[in-house]
């Protein structure tokens, strides 16, 4: 297993304690990020998905860009 693969699987076993850089380099990692300021847009093939440029990133966020990337 690959460094990228144990950050990412780093990330998918702790949901409740994903810092901002971790968050956004996994989005980098199947898409890109759109905007900037407060909040910001991950795009996923064809998906956007809005969430606040927070530290750390709540629970949901992560859940749901999870879900976007296994749908992928």
């Amino acid at each position: 297993m690959g460094k990228k693969e144990k950050r990412e699987q780093k990330i998918r076993d702790s949901l409740k304690n994903v810092s901002l850089e971790d968050f956004e380099w996994l989005i980098n990692q199947y898409g890109y990020i759109k905007a900037g300021g407060s909040h910001a847009i991950a795009v996923i093939n064809k998906i956007t998905y809005p969430y606040p440029r927070k530290n750390p990133m709540g629970q949901p966020y992560v859940k749901r860009l999870i879900e976007i990337i296994d749908n992928r």
